[in-house]
């Protein structure tokens, strides 16, 4: 099944390539998406974007498209902020997705001191060993395996995969979500899920709120990394150097619009604007 999109405020490329996601390749005329169990294809004319897939309403909620970004982006622009201003204007088909939220867990993860296309193998790796074998009309993919999975795992077989230090991360964390869940999580507010995510190991302030804001939808949510402190520094003149302090600051300032500003924000400084 196909549906479409007006292109203005769905861009692919930008959703794709904002940090929020690693499980995505080139294909075709655009990019073919995986989540969880699911995959899409995705590509834009430039006035339409279309996703082409057999979970649709998972795509449709996924790619957040219930939600009017015109209106995220005049509020945006209402703080008068001149590097949010431009970015809003040049990143007006960027959205933030609501993923899977264990595959989050363990992808961000994974993703601290590392780099995007280390990232992306490693979780490639985990999946084609792990996660079960999937038919598509696009071509067989491996699924993100449940945490039971990962779960009977040793450290040793993470290392092997070049998840490095961070082997004993997703050992310890995944038998602990396959022996809890994550029922628990599910519905608090942000500040009681970061401080939750914090008890799990491997996963600090930063990765925290990367979950938060892309695997559990807490819009208020404002990750903190090297490129945001860079920003903050250069273009707010901050002075602090203390990564939670900046993001108290972020949040204080941008409230409820905390994560789609982070996005627009993080854009503009990967872009130098």
């Amino acid at each position: 099944m196909k549906f479409d999109y007006d292109a203005t405020y769905f861009n692919p490329a930008d959703v794709l390539d904002c940090g929020q996601i690693f499980r995505y390749q080139p294909f075709r005329e655009g990019f073919r998406v995986f989540s969880a169990d699911r995959d899409c294809y995705v590509w834009t004319d430039g006035i339409k974007t279309t996703v082409e897939t057999e979970s649709p309403d998972y795509f449709y909620e996924f790619f957040d498209l219930d939600r009017d970004y015109s209106a995220i982006i005049r509020h945006a622009e209402s703080f008068n902020v001149p590097v949010l201003t431009e970015a809003c204007r040049k990143a007006k088909g960027l959205r933030l997705l609501n993923q899977n939220r264990e595959e989050m867990i363990y992808s961000f993860i994974i993703s601290q001191n590392n780099n995007i296309p280390r990232i992306k193998g490693i979780i490639s790796r985990i999946c084609e060993g792990l996660g079960r074998k999937m038919d598509s009309p696009f071509g067989d993919f491996y699924a993100f395996p449940y945490s039971a999975a990962l779960a009977q795992k040793e450290p040793e077989y993470y290392k092997s995969l070049g998840a490095g230090y961070r082997d004993i991360f997703i050992t310890d964390t995944s038998r602990r979500i396959a022996a809890e869940g994550i029922e628990r999580l599910e519905g608090l507010p942000y500040d009681e899920l970061r401080r939750e995510l914090l008890t799990y190991k491997g996963i600090g302030p930063k990765v925290a709120d990367c979950i938060c804001l892309f695997g559990f939808g807490k819009r208020d949510a404002f990750p903190v990394d090297t490129w945001i402190e860079k920003l903050y520094h250069e273009d707010f003149g901050g002075t602090l150097t203390d990564r939670n302090k900046i993001n108290a600051y972020f949040t204080s300032l941008f409230g409820e619009f905390s994560g789609y500003v982070q996005q627009y924000l993080f854009y503009a400084k990967r872009a130098n604007l």
